[in-house]
């Protein structure tokens, strides 16, 4: 299996290799294209110099000068009318000249072998050290015509330049192999770190703390990747929890019922006793059945949107049902009912929503003493409407308001087996409004009471 270090480190040695050669072959293009008109140019303009030099001093000795010539740096080949040549400066790898071509410059005319000679794929001109990469002047020495063929001698003019080139060129492609090797493990070390908190988060330990400094890609990743550790780590204790009040809900009626009946059996008890005993068995089934009818409504509503089915209805019309459902509750303990409720239309999950309004409006019964107040309220706005149950009950802490719709939580712990709260009732309410694309507001003081606000789009 190739890890992503040897993936990486080959990719990058890949790349220096294609780009250098590509660098090559555009050199080798730049070359063909204009650094070899221009060096023919020079070169022949060299060339003109040293005949006019020496056609204007003719006493000058013609071996000494082409001799000094030579000894600048390059290399000269002087053929006479007979074809016989005679080498200066650094030799020639390749002597060999076409007959056409000496006649060509013994007649007048300038040989441009530089511009005109085509070089071999990947061998550039300039370094082609053969007779005919040269230029050819045509000289005239004691009235008899030669041909002067001059190119420069690179062996001399870049021996030693050359080598340090080619060293450093070496140097460079083993220390950048070197450095992207070592740089690789730099950008590999933090995904192996990801990879190991991966398998850590497999066996079920959340708690990763990724000590990347990187404000890169890779940075982010570890960041978010921490973030997603906590939130798995939340998300795990939420489900023990979950599942502890869970257990905890059903084996408190359970146990009831069963200590009861065990009770009962005895047959030894007055018949008002039995009686007793049977409506808190009764009571406690019916506090399960509640309890798993509320467990199945959540589990319905975490499918999100296969709960949904939309439908327009006068949301005034419902809530007035609810609170008239629930007239026997509030007339018992001598509640005084306000509503305001203009009829609106809204279209939304008619069931679902019922739900939302039984359970905010009992848990209000619920909470408010004798002789109370509980006002529902609805109001219509621009995109959406506004739906207010308020209660001068007892309120809630300002330590417990953050929990409050979260499931199995109790407020009010001193009472919670009073009253057969479960905990769901307003966890099932905000899963509801949250369906909805809306949100839900609370404001509670002990003692004062507490205000829901629901915002619904109405569309």
């Amino acid at each position: 299996m190739k890890t992503l270090y040897l993936r990486i480190s080959i990719t990058i040695i890949v790349v220096m290799l294609a780009s250098s050669v590509t660098s090559f072959l555009l050199a080798n293009v730049y070359y063909q294209y204009s650094l070899k008109p221009y060096n023919d140019q020079k070169i022949t303009h060299m060339a003109e110099d040293i005949v006019d030099f020496y056609e204007e001093n003719p006493e000058v000795r013609l071996d000494q000068y082409l001799n000094h010539v030579g000894d600048l740096g390059y290399q000269i080949y002087l053929v006479d009318a007979s074809g016989k040549g005679v080498a200066y400066g650094g030799a020639f790898r390749d002597q060999t000249l076409s007959d056409k071509v000496i006649e060509q410059v013994l007649t007048g005319n300038v040989y441009h072998g530089i511009r005109e000679l085509d070089s071999k794929f990947y061998i550039t001109g300039f370094f082609d050290n053969a007779l005919e990469n040269s230029i050819g002047m045509p000289m005239v020495i004691g009235d008899e015509p030669h041909a002067l063929f001059l190119r420069p001698n690179i062996e001399q003019q870049f021996g030693e330049l050359r080598v340090f080139f080619a060293k450093i060129l070496v140097m460079t492609l083993i220390l950048s192999v070197l450095f992207a090797l070592i740089s690789t493990v730099y950008v590999v070390k933090p995904i192996r770190k990801l990879t190991e908190a991966t398998k850590r988060i497999a066996r079920g330990q959340y708690r990763i703390q990724l000590n990347v400094r990187r404000k890169d890609e890779l940075g982010q990743l570890a960041s978010h990747f921490t973030q997603m550790a906590k939130g798995l780590e939340q998300l795990e204790a939420m489900r023990q929890e979950f599942v502890s009040n869970v257990s905890h809900e059903i084996q408190s009626p359970l146990a009831s019922i069963q200590g009861f009946a065990e009770t009962l059996r005895t047959g030894k008890l007055p018949p008002e006793q039995q009686e007793h005993y049977l409506a808190i068995i009764a009571e406690e089934s019916r506090r399960m059945s509640q309890l798993s009818k509320q467990l199945l409504t959540l589990a319905s509503l975490d499918k999100e949107e296969e709960v949904i089915e939309k439908s327009k209805f006068d949301l005034a019309e419902q809530i007035k049902q609810v609170v008239f459902m629930t007239e026997w509750s509030w007339r018992e303990k001598d509640i005084v009912i306000e509503m305001e409720l203009p009829s609106t239309l809204i279209y939304a999950d008619k069931k679902l929503l019922h739900q939302v309004w039984v359970n905010l409006i009992t848990n209000s019964i619920k909470f408010t003493g004798e002789g109370g107040t509980i006002a529902v309220s609805l109001h219509p706005q621009e995109n959406g409407l506004q739906v207010k149950v308020w209660d001068t009950g007892i309120g809630i802490s300002e330590e417990d308001l953050p929990n409050i719709f979260h499931r199995f939580y109790k407020g009010d712990k001193a009472r919670n087996r009073e009253g057969g709260s479960s905990g769901l009732g307003l966890a099932i309410v905000h899963k509801i409004v949250e369906l909805h694309d809306g949100h839900i507001d609370v404001k509670s003081k002990l003692g004062e009471g507490t205000t829901f606000t629901i915002w619904l789009p109405r569309l």
